[in-house]
Order: structure tokens, then sequence, then C-alpha cells
């Protein structure tokens, strides 16, 4: 028999199988005892670290985003800063988006939550960066905070998703750009960093 695994190695064993179970069946199908087989282990062991498949499956989550922290870019212009976060994630994460919108259907409905509300639950640090640019933006005069919503801010991901669920891979960069040059920059420059960008694009 082989060494047993304790504390953070059975830890990662564990919610490395949470993970790879989600993604073979389906948040409805896992099940502790599913994950205990795959794990090696029995489910009172994942029971006394998680109380239900929900938590269980919340912390798999959480530890597969982590493998591709998400950190604000700092390119010198508001164009610069989304579209490298949109390469950033469209190469790191592309996998982990598809998974967590087609697998964590029934989730949803379980728990009567959204996307965005996991979103909210899960430590990517996409919030801090997203915040970041926005503020040095502001700083530079390309936008005006008060008339730039959380909702526009947050157009140029949720578009990146939508490409990722209808394509099932990666996005081409031509995507990405026209995602951030046609329907992103329009809406949140301000009048004279438009000008100024149309200036430097002849």
């Amino acid at each position: 028999m082989g060494e047993r695994r304790r504390g953070a190695e059975l830890e990662s064993a564990l919610l490395d199988a949470a993970w790879d179970e989600l993604l073979d069946v389906g948040y409805a199908h896992v099940t502790l005892d599913g994950v205990a087989a795959r794990a090696g282990t029995s489910r009172p062991v994942i029971h006394r670290r998680w109380p239900d498949k929900q938590q269980l499956v919340l912390a798999a989550l959480a530890r597969a985003g982590a493998r591709h922290p998400i950190s604000a870019p700092d390119t010198g212009s508001l164009r610069g800063d989304v579209l490298a976060l949109l390469r950033h994630t469209n190469a790191t994460r592309a996998h982990f988006v598809t998974a967590v919108s087609v697998q964590l259907a029934a989730y949803f409905r379980e728990t009567g939550t959204t996307l965005a509300d996991l979103r909210n639950q899960l430590p990517s640090g996409r919030h801090a960066a997203i915040d970041a640019m926005y503020r040095r933006a502001a700083e530079r005069g390309e936008i005006d905070p008060a008339r730039v919503t959380e909702r526009m801010k947050s157009l140029p991901f949720d578009l990146l998703r939508q490409e990722l669920l209808t394509s099932d891979s990666p996005a081409s960069d031509a995507a990405l750009e026209e995602i951030v040059d046609t329907l992103f920059l329009p809406l949140v420059l301000t009048s004279q960093a438009a000008a100024a960008r149309g200036e430097s694009a002849r």
C-alpha cells in the first residue's frame, strides 16, 4: 500500500478528483461517493471537510480557478489593458470558463444563483484587476467614471465568455480586437479620448 495522504496533500487530491468528476459527469451527477472512489478514499473523509456536494464543488472550482490567477495589466491605455486581460483569459481560462458555464447548469437551478453570483464567490482577482484598469483609465482621462456602469465594465469579458461557449474553443485574436475596438471602446471612451484615438489610427 502507498503512503497515506494527509493534510494539504489529501485535500488537493480530493479537490482535483471533484473537479475531474465535475468535468466528466456534470454537477447533477456528482456524488461524494463518486469523488471518493476517484480519489481512492472514502465518503466520510470528504464529508469531514465539506458537508455537502455544493461546498465541495465550490472548493474545487476555487482551486481550479486559482491555477491561473488574474492580475491587472498596465499597458498605458485602456484598450491595451482590456485587450491584454482578454488575451490572458482566452489563453489560460477558456476551458475553465466553458466548464463552469456548461457543467454547472444543475447547480444554478438547485441553488437559485447565477453565473455572476458564482464569480463573486470565487477568488480569481478579476474584480481587483478590472477596478485597477478603469481607475488608471479615469486618471488618464480616457473615461468618465461617473458614466461608465458596471455592466459596461464587464461587457468585454461577457462577450468573450459568449464567444467561448458558442465556438467551444479559444477565441481568435481578431475576435478579441473586434470586441474591444468595435463594441466596447465606443461605449466608454470620453469624446476627447475617442478623438485622439481616431487621430492616431489615421
